[in-house]
């Protein structure tokens, strides 16, 4: 049997689970997060055997989202300069403030148990963050090389970070200083460390999708089935707050935008992140009174996610073709798709 047909039979085995899992809306947060689920359901000992299965499985999303926030921390590109920086900063800016504004008003509103189930602090980590995949492949549909650069920056708002703040700032939960520290120093190491070595950014941007899918295991496996399906609807309704934020973004990045560079590209943050599903465990264990509404938050942030990832390209498609009848921005005279003022 020659090389050749042994590679293609090797090649046949290969089940291909993760690229699979990825080509799946929400994949690697919403397969781990039913299969832990199922399991604590059926089997409610499975994770607590002791050992390394207790320690990975059921107590392990600390350690993970360490790991995690240090993956998105080499994500962070100093040299990035100019217009991505500046696009970058006020992206994240009007994330992080449209988020503790809303969460503000949910909670002088409706008190501490939210609207329609959904807690002021779930509001937060749903707004304060967006799906940083969806924005760089819009980008290169409805942006040009400045919107793509902003990524470096925007990426600061993956995790809890941003959350954590928002949440001690406005006083909708007791967060330590201490807490905001622990959660800095993994975001400065992979910052650091993915500044100066390009190999290590590039194993971080490999590994993320491994960390992601073995911590969102560890969350699930504290809740069950009924938490999932009981927030279903109000993670719809997250998920649909969450996408109409886009029309706000989208008219306000572009007041802060010089003419030429303006697009649809505001819009494009109207998004929650996957990722947003592991802020609540991060949330509850910085402020334990939190720690009742950890399993459907878990669950509305992930639905929410699905929801705007599907909806929000929509959007920005709209608004970029209203652009284009209207030869505002990039559609101008001045300027033509694709402009790069790097």
């Amino acid at each position: 049997m020659s090389e050749n047909t042994a590679f293609n039979k090797e090649e046949k085995r290969d089940l291909d689970i993760l690229n699979k899992m990825k080509k799946i809306p929400g994949g690697l947060v919403i397969i781990p997060l039913v299969i832990a689920v199922v399991i604590a359901t059926f089997f409610p000992n499975a994770f607590q055997i002791g050992g390394y299965v207790t320690a990975l499985f059921y107590n392990g999303n600390a350690a993970m989202m360490g790991l995690f926030l240090i993956v998105c921390g080499s994500a962070i590109n100093i040299k990035q300069v100019g217009m991505p920086l500046y696009k970058g900063i006020t992206l994240t800016g009007m994330k992080f403030l449209l988020g503790v504004a809303f969460g503000l008003f949910v909670g002088k509103v409706f008190g501490e148990t939210g609207f329609l189930g959904i807690t002021p602090f779930v509001f937060i980590a749903a707004i304060t963050n967006s799906n940083g995949s969806l924005y760089i492949s819009l980008s290169s549909q409805f942006g040009n090389a400045t919107d793509t650069g902003a990524i470096s920056i925007l990426s600061l708002n993956d995790g809890p970070f941003f959350t954590l703040v928002a949440l001690g700032a406005t006083g909708l939960a007791s967060i330590p200083f201490m807490s905001l520290v622990a959660t800095l120093v993994p975001l400065l190491i992979g910052f650091i460390w993915g500044n100066v070595d390009k190999e290590f950014r590039k194993a971080c941007s490999t590994a993320q999708p491994i960390i992601t899918f073995f911590m969102t295991i560890s969350i699930g496996s504290k809740t069950d089935i009924s938490t999932i399906v009981t927030a279903g609807a109000s993670g719809i309704i997250l998920g649909l707050i969450s996408a109409a934020t886009a029309v706000i973004f989208f008219f306000v990045f572009n007041l802060l935008l010089p003419k030429k560079e303006r697009n649809a590209m505001g819009a494009a943050i109207g998004t929650t992140a996957l990722n947003s599903a592991m802020t609540p465990a991060a949330v509850a264990e910085a402020d334990p009174t939190l720690a009742p509404y950890m399993e459907s938050a878990t669950a509305q942030c992930a639905t929410a996610s699905i929801i705007t990832l599907f909806v929000c390209p929509f959007i920005v498609a709209f608004f970029d073709n209203f652009m284009r009848k209207h030869k505002m921005g990039i559609y101008s005279p001045q300027g033509w798709k694709g402009e790069s003022t790097i």
